[in-house]
Parts: C-alpha cells; structure tokens; sequence
C-alpha cells in the first residue's frame, strides 16, 4: 500500500511538472522576442543619447522596438497561464488559462478587488507566479467539466462554448477575491525583494543556489525549478537571475569537456569526442551535454559541476551581469548589460568545475570499468 501510495505521488508530480514545462515551453518564444526586441529598442535609443526616454520619444526606431518588446513580455504571462491550462485540459482550458491569467494581471482590476474585500494592494498585477495559478486551476475545472456525461445534442458545443464559459464564470470570482490580491502582493514583494539584490550579500547567497540548482540534476526537475524562476521574473524587469542561471546552466559541458581535454588519461577514450561536442552544447546553453559525464561518475563529476556552477552564479550576480533574454547562450551575450563579464563568468564556473573533476578523479582504469560494467 505504501509503495502504491507513493508511485501514485510520483505520477502527479511528474504529471505537474509537465504541465508547467508546457506552459514554459510555449511561453519561451514570447519571452526571447520581448526581451531581445527591448533590448535593441533601448540600444537603438542610446545611439541618440535618449535611451532612458524611449518610451516617449514616439515615432522613433527605438520606440518601435520598444513596443514589439513590452507586447512579448506582457503576453508572455497569460500565454503561460494557457498553455498550463491546455496540457490539463486540452482545448477547452486554452482560453480560461489565458483569460483568467490576462486579467489578474491588470493592477487596476485587483485593486478594485482588494478594495471589495478590504485588502490593500495588488496594484502591480499577480506576475507569473498567478499565471501558474491561473492555469492549473483552469486546466483542473475545465478537465472536470469535460468528464461530464451530457446529452448527445450538447456535446459538440462543449468544448468551444460551454466549457469555456462555465470554467471561466466559475474561477473569475476565485482568481480576482480569493488569490488574486495575496497571489500579487507576494509577487511585488518577491520582486522589489529581488531587485534590491544586486552586487550585496544575499545576491552572491541566490546566484550561488540559483546556479546549483541549474547543476544538479542537469536538465532535471531541480534545474528546471531555477529556470523558469527565472524566467517568470524578466516579465517583471527583474533580469539578473536570468543572467545566473544560462551562465551556470552553460558550465558543466564546458569543464568537463576543459577537464577531459587537459587530462584525458582521467576518461574513457570515446569521451573525447563527446567533449568536443560538449563545449558546443554548453555555449548553447543545454545543460545536458554534460550528463554523459555524470553518468559514468556521478559521485566525483556531479560535485564538480555543483561548484562551477554554484560559482558563476555567484559572481554573476556579484557583478550584477544582466540577461533579458531567456535561451540562446553565447549567441545572447551582446544583449547582456556586461557581455565580457558574463562570458568571464562562464570561463570561472568552467575553469572552477574542471580543475575539481581534474583533481578527484583517478586516472580511467578500462579493466575496472569493465568490471563494475558487469556487476
């Protein structure tokens, strides 16, 4: 009974965890062309020296940019409401996701909200986190509806009209007085928490787990929770973390492919060639290309990568490295406030992580890998 029990948490964990990542998935196109769209909006800007007035300066190059931008970044959070909605449900959760995701993120309606039920704020809309609200309790109700037995007549006007309009009626009211406003408040403190992180302390402590994380498991569960943190928060202008995380998610290929290059006589013959494709995959920011490492020495190359990353991280953070875009690895950088730190930082996680896995791993033993092959 136990084990049943406990297979049966695993199952909707993982189930979970795939509806959110198909939500970040569809999200990620909105997120790269307001971010990288911005980012020239405001370089073009500065070529006139009016770059903290592109906002205003209408008409101009800059100002167009601007705007293709804010439109990605803006839809990007009711787009992940949706498409989280969409994996549950299917069809009939695509427009309750978004809807209900668009609206808790106007700070005028949830003002109105906390004014009606006497809570102060809201005024800067729930952000991501209430988009990830939103969908999964779309995705849950309008799943709910689908499953009812209706009569024959009805049931080709379920999925287009019906579904969408109950699921709809039924959570606006919970999303607007119940979540909305708390939903908000947290996320405007989250993010004025994070804002305030740069260069001190505590945003050396986040960069260095932020980084981690993005190590740990590489491409895993615990790597994607660091990721679309991060993500969620360049919607909010918050674009440091991102910086991190695509740094740290960048070094593991990289140092060990460093690490089998410079002491090859450490690694099975067949892996210096997937070293030289690792360095192409860590500069393209996918994580996974050092898995072929970790699995055939996890308890030496796992701790190796943590550190690397766990270092970049930091330091990126430290230096206040900036990142608007959410993938893309090297071929981003120019869009970094710093490019030749953050590349600096690439090159001190790798370093950091191949100078590790150098020094505490033996010398590769074919015969004996034959034989723990074997056992």
């Amino acid at each position: 009974m136990a084990n049943d029990a406990e297979d049966a948490v695993r199952s909707y964990l993982t189930s979970v965890k795939e509806d959110l990542m198909t939500g970040v998935s569809f999200m990620i196109p909105f997120v790269t062309i307001g971010g990288i769209f911005l980012a020239l909006g405001y370089a073009v800007a500065s070529l006139s020296n009016n770059v903290q007035d592109v906002f205003n300066s209408t008409g101009t190059a800059g100002w167009f940019l601007a705007q293709i931008g804010v439109a990605g970044l803006t839809l990007m959070v009711p787009v992940l409401g949706a498409y989280i909605a969409y994996a549950i449900a299917d069809r009939p959760g695509l427009a309750p996701g978004f809807i209900l995701s668009y609206i808790i993120q106007q700070g005028n309606v949830l003002q109105a909200a906390g004014d009606v039920i006497g809570l102060q704020g809201g005024s800067a809309g729930a952000g991501y986190l209430g988009a990830i609200v939103a969908g999964f309790l779309a995705g849950i109700v309008a799943r709910w509806f689908k499953q009812r037995d209706v009569p024959e007549f009805i049931a080709p006007m379920m999925p287009v009209l019906l579904i969408p309009v109950a699921t709809t009626a039924v959570l606006t009211p919970v999303m607007l007085f119940v979540l909305g406003v708390p939903i908000s408040i947290a996320n405007a403190g989250l993010t004025a928490f994070l804002s305030n992180m740069q260069g001190g302390g505590q945003a050396i402590v986040l960069g260095a787990l932020l980084g981690a994380m993005m190590a740990a498991d590489m491409g895993g569960p615990i790597n994607k929770v660091a990721y679309v943190f991060s993500v969620g928060l360049i919607s909010e202008g918050v674009t440091a973390p991102m910086a991190a995380v695509m740094i740290a998610g960048m070094v593991p290929p990289i140092g060990l492919a460093l690490s089998n290059f410079i002491a090859p006589q450490k690694y099975a013959a067949e892996m210096y060639e997937n070293a030289k494709s690792g360095v192409l995959l860590g500069f393209s920011f996918i994580t996974e290309g050092a898995i072929p490492y970790a699995a055939a020495d996890p308890a030496r190359v796992i701790p190796s990568v943590v550190a690397g990353s766990a270092v970049a991280g930091a330091a990126s953070m430290a230096l206040g490295v900036n990142m608007p875009a959410p993938h893309g690895g090297i071929f981003v950088v120019p869009l970094s406030n710093q490019p030749f730190m953050f590349v600096a930082c690439i090159l001190l996680g790798s370093i950091v992580t191949a100078v590790i896995a150098t020094a505490i791993k033996p010398n590769f033993d074919a015969k004996v890998a034959a034989q723990s092959s074997d056992d």
